[in-house]
């Protein structure tokens, strides 16, 4: 019989664990590569994300960026409820109206306008949408200064792109950990997860631009008047908070100055008044055994009894 710690070197057995070595480090490589392939994806959309956002950290003024977005937001949003190239009949008039009021902040009487004007057709229209959309903004930034709205969307853009971008990464690694199961569908893994991934990325794009848009729309402006309105109301409540805080002040002192006068007459009632008199006895003191002065001859009881 072999010895204990002897090698085993027979072919055979060396062949078989030489060919199971072989297949793990294939299985390992495999791994590995289909890891890349999917860090390849993963990475090229990061390329273009990280070069979106150098563009706008290195811009001082984004508003050209700002008007595409817009141009090709309001393209996109009165297709939905306005098909290209389709008839008025399969227009849903009242459904962008509501969402025009929803995502862009912004009232317009679009069947006004298209009962008023017969030769309003969808190009048009599209067109006197944008402009509205455009000169509702304006006004806005007319009220506050370029510099601040500049200032402005560039933070939006920012404070948007890096908010949905860590959301992307999520679905992207939750995307990666299940796609294998494509496989039992006779489906190949590697490609159904690019085809995937290129859809999340491209609805996250349409997804930010909707969202930078939506808020800048949505933002106010105050003007001069309305902010020395918001002033004045401000002082009143702060000088109202103040009369209550003094009321409250001036009861709770008065109550403690009327207990602190309630026991200082209190004291001066329990306090006696004058030395006490040492009490002095005028008869002879009646002896235990003696009868009663008064003549009564009872007999005295225990309580024990």
């Amino acid at each position: 019989g072999m010895k204990k710690g002897e090698a085993i070197e027979h072919r055979m057995v060396t062949n078989a664990i030489e060919k199971s070595q072989r297949k793990v480090e294939g299985r390992n490589f495999d791994m590995r590569k289909t890891l890349l392939e999917y860090d390849d994806v993963a990475n090229d959309q990061r390329t273009v994300i990280y070069d979106q956002r150098n563009e706008v950290m290195s811009s001082e003024d984004v508003s050209e960026m700002i008007k595409t977005i817009r141009e090709d937001v309001v393209d996109s949003l009165v297709s939905e409820f306005i098909p290209p190239q389709s008839m008025p009949e399969q227009w849903d008039v009242a459904g962008l109206e509501s969402q025009l009021q929803s995502e862009m902040a912004i009232n317009l009487p679009v069947q006004k306008w298209l009962d008023e004007d017969s030769k309003l057709y969808e190009e048009n229209l599209r067109q006197r949408i944008l402009e509205e959309i455009v000169a509702a903004y304006d006004a806005k930034e007319e009220l506050a200064g370029s510099e601040p709205m500049r200032k402005f969307e560039k933070q939006v853009f920012l404070q948007v792109l890096d908010t949905l971008w860590k959301e992307h990464l999520s679905n992207m690694d939750h995307l990666r950990r299940g796609i294998h199961l494509r496989g039992y569908a006779q489906k190949n893994p590697k490609q159904e997860y690019k085809r995937e991934a290129f859809n999340l990325f491209e609805s996250m794009l349409e997804t930010m631009k909707r969202d930078v848009v939506r808020v800048l729309s949505h933002v106010r402006v105050q003007s001069r008047e309305e902010m020395e309105e918001v002033e004045r109301r401000r002082k009143e409540e702060l000088e109202r908070e103040l009369a209550q805080a003094r009321l409250r002040h001036d009861e709770t002192s008065a109550t403690a100055q009327h207990r602190q006068d309630d026991s200082a007459d209190g004291a001066a009632t329990q306090q006696p008044q004058g030395t006490p008199e040492t009490f002095v006895r005028q008869d002879r003191k009646v002896g235990r055994n003696e009868p009663c002065p008064c003549g009564w001859k009872g007999q005295l009881i225990s309580a024990a009894e």
